[in-house]
């Protein structure tokens, strides 16, 4: 009997308002990306950046084996001023005071005005600008190896070092010039008087290197040609290029030469990519999936095909579609791979079910049918041989 009492009624489901890990994570993971992204370039940045973790070849500070600091040491220890610069401003106010101009590289340097300092000259290698620091010397073609050479000169500081580690470029120089350490058609050391003292032009440095230093009359050689009682000037290549600065006697700034317009125009161009970017890269959410308004059935759609098939007339279609099929379906019931070709299929066909070989080949390879009769008469022989493979 009732009593009127309604049944207990089950509290609905909670739902907890507090974030999760997926919430949070789906609403921090755009920062997150951008601040890898940030960590990323600054990474990249000073990795990449000119002369990160790479030595410098003949320079005066660098202690790996492609620096020159031992024969800088060397040199100091004997009383001479070893002077490290690397732009033409500071190479132009120390050698004002006259000394020797030691040339290692000349990136980024005017080399016309460098050749206008006075007083003894050694330049390194087939360096750019040679032509201006050394007019009358000629680069010969091909260069030579790097190896230990004889000098077979008469040059005092070439014969009291003996045999040094030289190659690289190879010269010829002017009249009243001495070639020392012969490669070839050329020299690897020329040294002749210029009009403010004496200029020497070396194939290779490696020689000054703290790895070829200790060997045969490399220390011996380097310091016959560096220590003449003068300051010498030490001109290596500078780890940056000037910022904004052109080479060149003008040195006009690159921002003097911008247009105004410019710094604008590539501001505009930033705050463009960034906002497309978030427009881009806005969440929409997860798919939302909805039920079908209409389920088709697959007899419907077949039918739907034949009518169209019929109106075009397309007996042929219809035919290779239904040739097709059999073949597939066919194809694996009788044992044979997927590339198996025609003659293959219609013998294995008929051994299977005991046909004429022709009139499996007729039907599955044949002519199109004429008529909607043929068609239908094709669909059912077709039909009757994947019957009979499956009951056998």
């Amino acid at each position: 009997m009732s009593l009127g009492l309604r049944p207990a009624e089950t509290p609905a489901a909670s739902s907890s308002v507090s974030p999760t890990a997926r919430s949070i994570w789906r609403s921090s993971r755009v920062a997150v990306a951008l601040g890898l992204i940030i960590v990323l370039a600054a990474v990249l940045a000073v990795l990449l950046r000119p002369g990160a973790g790479e030595s410098r070849r003949l320079d005066p500070a660098d202690g790996s084996l492609a620096g020159s600091r031992a024969l800088a040491a060397l040199l100091r220890a004997r009383g001479v001023t070893v002077n490290r610069v690397d732009s033409l401003e500071a190479a132009s106010s120390a050698g004002s005071a006259g000394g020797l101009l030691l040339v290692t590289d000349t990136a980024y340097i005017d080399t016309f005005q460098l050749a206008r300092i006075p007083g003894d000259r050694v330049v390194v290698g087939d360096v750019g600008g040679l032509g201006a620091l050394a007019p009358d010397v000629d680069t010969v073609r091909g260069g030579a190896r790097e190896r230990s050479r004889e000098p077979e000169c008469r040059l005092p500081a070439a014969t009291r070092a003996g045999s040094a580690y030289l190659g690289g470029s190879a010269f010829t120089g002017p009249a009243g010039s001495t070639g020392c350490y012969p490669a070839g058609d050329g020299w690897t050391l020329i040294s002749y008087p210029n009009a403010g003292g004496t200029t020497t032009v070396l194939g290779s440095g490696s020689f000054m290197t703290n790895q070829r230093l200790a060997e045969d009359g490399n220390a011996a050689l380097a310091l016959n040609l560096l220590d003449r009682g003068k300051p010498v000037t030490w001109l290596v290549r500078a780890e940056t290029p000037p910022v904004g600065r052109l080479p060149g006697p003008e040195g006009k700034s690159i921002y003097e030469l911008m247009p105004a317009g410019v710094p604008w125009a590539v501001l505009m161009g930033c705050l463009t990519v960034i906002l497309v970017a978030f427009w881009r890269g806005r969440r929409l959410g997860p798919v939302v999936t909805e039920r079908l308004p209409v389920v088709v059935r697959a007899a419907e759609t077949v039918e739907g095909r034949g009518r169209l098939y019929r109106a075009r007339r397309a007996r042929a279609r219809a035919a290779d579609s239904l040739r097709a099929g059999t073949v597939d379906r066919l194809t694996p019931r009788l044992g044979l791979g997927a590339g198996a070709g025609r003659h293959e299929v219609v013998a294995a066909l008929a051994a299977r079910t005991g046909q004429d070989p022709q009139q499996v080949g007729a039907a599955l390879y044949g002519p199109p049918p004429v008529d909607d009769a043929g068609l239908v008469a094709l669909a059912g022989y077709l039909d009757a041989i994947e019957r009979t493979v499956s009951e056998h």
